[in-house]
């Protein structure tokens, strides 16, 4: 795959004039820039332009310490920098449907003043933590792993404390070419993203995890668009034809899906649902001092309560996202407050339970490092990081679990709210699922013994290793475990062999990770399905050893119900 140029502070230093734009950009619907959601920037905090005036420059830094007074108070509110995502509703909607905390509000009655900062240009961690602009801030847990090491690099650090939403459906890869029907078909084809974002991880990851050759792979052209153009850009792109497929967040991916006649998801974070978390990450020396763990206890507690009003009364969210950030004001004003209100559904505003079975703690998988930890392995490997010597950050050292134990503690019901399934599954379902094209199909070289359906030690490592996490980042998908094998031998003895091979790992995923049986179809393919002509192994660029070790794989494919 092509991963474009140097790493993201050169691709993002256009950036920096985004401010003298503002107007137009207003002007024009704020389509340049909507959401950029991962951007780098130098030490300017801008300040956010009325419509139709120049850009201002860049406030003073707010007092802090005694002469502010003691953080949360009225006089030195906990500043929290945002973008315009309509995942923070719960957040505006706790602050009494307000940047500031307003009286009666959730927060106000919890006695914390708050004070959301609208940062569409996305400053640094740096820059907001030397300023003191803002002790916290947005990030996705993906791009949290890119930034940390950089954050650490410049004498900072910070700590992950809350999970605020969970993108199911808003990230997506979109095509308009009728012969693309999933992620393989992409080889060849022109696709129009920005660079290093979610939807760029997912993608990344979606091409490493599939069954293409390391040659096919690289014939995936990713067509980089500028930053100042913004998803906005990647949408023109691709409703102008000049490619035919894109990856988008919302709102613009659901604008692109209605304004290209037969355009499709063929992936997304619907199927995805494991993949992309927003989380909000505080200054650590901030989070240290033990006068103010009361203030972020009460900030994460109050979010929290934010998502289960918004959950409740989803047009009072609208009513918070219209009221204090101008591109809902527009966005409402040219498409109505429904449209507004169906981008809800490719999210979860993600509550106490949500939280707590994310991180992992009534049991189960811990999402969100398992992410950190992924990411972190694709982002170096994209040249992403400002120094690629930067520091390897564990999972463990980037999230602050005080407060959502705390909270998780106090109340029963969501402790046993998370330690139910999110996700049922049938063999209906698996059936209608299984009507569709496979979405993406990985393949895993799980070796047996010759003549052998046996797992051992090693194969079952690899399962563990190779094959679980994918299963978790697709939790609401149905899979068919398919065994395949070499053209070596005859095709009778073969297909059974397959079979019973693929038997056996299904069983070994139902035992030992408690995968349930109806998300499974077992098949045995033979070598009827050969992912490398052993025939003529050079056109993958590969020995004949190499193409029938392909071959001979175990594979996953991706059902989306």
């Amino acid at each position: 795959m092509k991963y474009g140029p140097g790493p993201l502070t050169k691709v993002l230093i256009v950036l920096i004039g985004l401010g003298a734009l503002a107007s137009l950009a207003w002007n024009f619907f704020l389509k340049d820039k909507w959401l950029e959601r991962q951007g780098d920037k130098p030490a300017v905090v801008a300040v956010q332009a009325t419509p139709g005036e120049p850009a201002k420059p860049a406030a003073p830094a707010k007092p802090t310490g005694a002469a502010a007074g003691r953080l949360g108070s009225a006089t030195n509110p906990l500043r929290v920098s945002l973008v315009s995502f309509h995942g923070y509703a719960p957040a505006l909607v706790a602050n009494g449907n307000s940047l500031k905390t307003q009286s009666g509000s959730i927060y106000a009655k919890l006695g914390v003043n708050v004070e959301f900062v609208i940062n569409d240009d996305i400053p640094t961690l740096t820059t907001l933590f030397e300023s003191k602009a803002a002790q916290c801030a947005w990030r996705t847990s993906d791009f949290w792993a890119q930034e940390q090491p950089n954050l650490r690099n410049s004498g900072h650090d910070a700590r992950a404390m809350l999970i605020v939403d969970n993108t199911q459906g808003a990230d997506a890869v979109i095509v308009s070419d009728p012969g693309v029907a999933k992620i393989e078909d992409l080889a060849g084809k022109d696709i129009a993203l920005l660079q290093y974002t979610p939807s760029h991880g997912m993608l990344i990851d979606a091409i490493e995890s599939s069954s293409l050759t390391s040659r096919a792979k690289k014939q995936v052209k990713t067509v980089f668009i500028k930053a100042e153009e913004g998803t906005a850009g990647v949408r023109a792109a691709f409703v102008a034809g000049s490619v035919k497929a894109a990856v988008l967040w919302d709102p613009d991916l659901s604008l692109a899906l209605r304004e290209v006649k037969g355009s499709r998801i063929i992936y997304s974070t619907k199927t995805a649902t494991n993949l992309i978390y927003d989380v909000i990450v505080c200054d650590q020396r901030e989070l240290a001092r033990a006068e103010n763990e009361d203030v972020f206890q009460k900030f994460h507690d109050g979010w929290l309560e934010g998502t289960t009003a918004a959950r409740a009364n989803p047009d009072q969210a609208v009513d918070a996202l219209v009221a204090t950030k101008e591109y809902f004001k527009l966005l409402a004003g040219k498409e109505g407050k429904p449209f507004v209100k169906g981008l809800f559904g490719n999210l979860v505003w993600t509550d106490l339970a949500d939280n707590a079975r994310i991180l992992g703690l009534v049991g189960g998988v811990n999402h969100y490092e398992r992410v950190y930890a992924r990411f972190d392995e694709i982002y170096r490997a994209a040249g992403s990081l400002a120094n690629p010597k930067s520091p390897v950050i564990t999972p463990q050292e980037s999230y602050d679990y005080r407060f959502i134990k705390s909270a998780l503690q106090r109340n029963v019901k969501a402790q046993e709210a998370a330690a139910k399934p999110t996700q049922t599954f049938s063999d209906q379902g698996r059936a209608t699922a299984m009507a569709a094209p496979a979405a993406v199909t990985k393949p895993v070289s799980v070796n047996f013994a010759s003549g052998s359906a046996e797992l051992s030690k090693r194969a079952q490592q690899v399962i563990d290793k190779d094959m679980v996490p994918f299963i978790e980042n697709n939790g609401s998908a149905y899979f068919e475990l398919s065994g395949n094998t070499d053209s070596v031998g005859s095709a009778a003895a073969n297909q059974a062999l397959s079979q019973h091979r693929a038997r056996a790992v299904a069983e070994y995923l139902e035992k030992q990770w408690e995968v349930p049986r109806a998300r499974l179809r077992v098949s045995g393919f033979g070598s009827s399905r050969p992912l490398c002509n052993e025939a003529n192994p050079a056109s993958a660029e590969m020995s004949l050893d190499e193409c029938r070790a392909l071959n001979r794989s175990t594979r996953l494919a991706v059902f989306a119900r």
